[in-house]
């Protein structure tokens, strides 16, 4: 028998964990938006409003249906506030020693047959589950960033991840309107598996001077019919996202294929980690965003 989820928690209230808040509320469900500061808060909580404004004067939703999505979202700062919730998702930082405290402060409050998961990109799901104390009701729960817009949610188990986790949380995914892809747990999964290497790749090829930023990027986005070129995504996503988890495949499949390219790794070690720090391969501090190579 599958779980029956009612309440979700979402630990984190940036980019991933306010578009999770933001689905999980639209989709019916009860929710409670976690972060330790209350900055974040209140600025994911604007964040869900602005989306789902935005939604709105697409017609994508109705003004009534955004209401009733805002009233369902609670802001927490404390863990203890998700004592009760049914499944919490975990969209930290990618650094697998911060994920493992939060697991262990947050089983300590959680009720028994509470399902736990991770919004993790590529960090192994058996050992994340083993810093639990429920690894059978542990699994990878991966959204896409933009959340409200991406139509895919990976679902990675653990080797001690039960069937009713499974069903519960493939449920649970169906009901926001997502599809589903299946990855075993091996590092990054399917899509930053693939995604993740050809970024660098594009990073060794602006390393290497066979192009400059503007170039590589209208290449892809012309010649490959691409939508984002590499360097525009790598700022979106996040260059010390990037990093960590081209550092994962290197480690954990260890191979120089997966090395990341010394260019990333001085962006991230100077603090241009893309659009979030408003620089990266680009300036977004003017009004237009600038090359920075």
């Amino acid at each position: 028998m599958a779980a029956v989820i009612k309440k979700v928690g979402v630990i984190g209230a940036g980019q991933m964990g306010n578009g999770i808040a933001h689905v999980a509320a639209l989709a019916g469900f009860d929710v409670v938006l976690n972060d330790v500061s209350a900055d974040r808060l209140k600025s994911g909580m604007a964040t869900i409003n602005g989306n789902l404004a935005r939604q709105v004067s697409k017609k994508v939703v109705t003004e009534e249906a955004k209401t009733q999505a805002l009233s369902r979202i609670v802001a927490a700062e404390k863990l203890d506030d998700l004592a009760d919730c049914d499944l919490v998702i975990e969209t930290a930082v990618e650094k697998e020693e911060v994920k493992r405290k939060i697991f262990h402060e947050l089983c300590a409050v959680l009720k028994p047959e509470a399902i736990v998961a991770s919004d993790t990109s590529s960090i192994s799901i058996t050992r994340l589950a083993a810093a639990t104390d429920r690894p059978e009701r542990f699994i990878g729960i991966h959204f896409m960033n933009p959340v409200p817009l991406m139509e895919l949610v990976e679902l990675i188990r653990g080797i001690a991840t039960d069937d009713a986790t499974f069903e519960a949380s493939k449920e649970f995914v169906a009901r926001l309107g997502k599809q589903v892809a299946v990855s075993e747990d091996f590092p990054a999964f399917i899509v930053n598996r693939i995604l993740l290497p050809m970024i660098n790749e594009a990073i060794y090829t602006l390393y290497e001077g066979v192009g400059n930023v503007e170039a590589i990027d209208a290449a892809m986005k012309l010649g490959a019919h691409h939508p984002m070129g590499p360097l525009e995504l790598a700022d979106f996503i996040g260059l010390d996202t990037c990093l960590s988890i081209m550092q994962v495949l290197h480690e954990g499949l260890a191979d120089s294929k997966y090395r990341p390219c010394p260019l990333l790794v001085k962006y991230v070690e100077a603090g241009w980690l893309g659009r979030k720090t408003q620089r990266g391969f680009y300036d977004y501090r003017g009004a237009k965003p600038v090359p920075t190579r």
